[in-house]
């Protein structure tokens, strides 16, 4: 199995200067008190229950498929509402799975780099989601990873298994409460898409500014299948670091990831995704829509073409919002052979005045059609988001817009 070494992640030192500061994991607490579980999410003290259904948790409908939640390092619950959909905590799947330990660090190395050796040094649950083969659910599956304590670290590792001929969409939300000031978290998160299985993955980030935020993240596709990847934050951060891949090595494998990135004063966003397609009839697709109020944004993409006749695209539009900050859109196309079909389209600017004078003309003030904008400009069609979710996006930008010297 290929594994994310520190070149896939890129030159970690490179990397961590563009940061307000390097991140050391040895800062942060590595241990703190239990949380103690509930029988249902309806059950969940009110500040964590809230801040859970900031990234996407459905609390009281039923319209979920399986729910995993977990408050700083421990599990607080989980369960699957459909035959065939198994959602639990990695220390429970590793008692009942022996097979799982040869798909734990199988497609992430654990020597990355320190992120990545930290989750393994000093792991803090996570979770396992599998999909039984031909298993199609109604509804998506929820999963939250909530901090709660100022200056913790949060070591999770995920493994994803949609089995051959399964269809399966899961919503994840990562969060910390509004006391914690500081604090780091590194998401390791492993999916293994079997052939003709199809995974829709949605990730939704709502962090303070004081957060360090390091997801590390892999995916192989087999023959006939697909996995969508969508990643929301449009929360002031300290900084963000992730570069999530996707080895797409069976005939006719699919891998898109969408990415949605707002940026404020102070904050250092360093997001890229990875598509390298290795087999007859691949095609991938990296799609990143960012704006800034005054951070700092840098949004990579490379796609790698390694046998003939596979197609990818990659497509990178940057919005200033504001006179402060920066866009850095950085797109890599590699052909390892004759015959691979690679493109991009990178651009960074502003709002076109004859946008927001045609939106006035019709009766929005300048504020209403900046915004208007903007939240146009995010949509990038991610389905199955809750509507509480899609009114804080739309509150969001309003904000952003009102605050970023428009």
């Amino acid at each position: 199995m290929p594994k994310l070494s520190p070149a896939d992640h890129g030159i970690e030192a490179a990397r961590e200067a563009t940061a307000a500061a390097a991140i050391d994991p040895e800062d942060f607490l590595s241990s703190v008190p239990p949380q103690e579980k509930v029988a249902g999410l309806s059950q969940l003290p009110e500040a964590i229950r809230s801040a859970s259904e900031n990234v996407g948790m459905e609390t009281e409908k039923a319209c979920r498929a399986g729910s995993y939640l977990q408050v700083d390092h421990s599990a607080v619950f989980s369960a699957s509402e459909h035959q065939g959909l198994e959602v639990m905590a990695l220390a429970e799947a590793r008692s009942r799975y022996r097979w799982l330990e040869g798909h734990l660090w199988s497609l992430v190395a654990r020597d990355a780099d320190r992120f990545t050796a930290a989750a393994a040094d000093k792991p803090h649950g996570g979770y396992v989601i599998r999909a039984r083969p031909g298993v199609k659910a109604d509804f998506p599956l929820q999963a939250c990873l909530l901090m709660t304590r100022d200056g913790m670290a949060q070591n999770v590792h995920n493994v994803v298994i949609a089995e051959e001929g399964s269809d399966l969409s899961l919503i994840t939300g990562c969060a910390a409460e509004q006391a914690v000031n500081t604090g780091l978290h590194v998401g390791i998160t492993e999916f293994h898409v079997r052939k003709g299985a199809r995974v829709s993955f949605t990730m939704v980030h709502h962090w303070t500014q004081g957060m360090a935020v390091r997801p590390r993240s892999s995916a192989v596709i087999e023959e006939g299948g697909s996995l969508v990847s969508n990643y929301i934050c449009i929360h002031p951060v300290r900084s963000l670091q992730m570069y999530p891949a996707a080895l797409c090595r069976g005939n006719g494998a699919r891998a898109r990831f969408n990415n949605i990135l707002l940026s404020y004063p102070g904050c250092v966003l360093d997001v890229g995704s990875k598509a390298v397609l290795a087999a007859e009839g691949c095609r991938a697709e990296i799609l990143t829509r960012a704006a800034t109020t005054g951070g700092d944004i840098t949004a990579r993409g490379l796609l790698l073409g390694q046998v003939p006749g596979v197609r990818a695209h990659l497509e990178c539009r940057g919005l200033m919002l504001s006179p402060e900050g920066t866009i850095h859109a950085v797109p890599e196309l590699v052909g390892r052979v004759r015959g691979v079909d690679l493109t991009h389209e990178a651009a960074v600017g502003k709002i076109a005045e004859e946008e927001v004078l045609y939106l006035m003309a019709r009766g929005l003030t300048e504020e209403e059609a900046v915004a208007a904008i903007v939240r146009g400009f995010l949509d990038v069609e991610i389905k199955g988001l809750p509507d509480r979710l899609q009114e804080e996006l739309k509150r969001v930008v309003g904000d952003a817009v009102a605050g970023g010297g428009m």
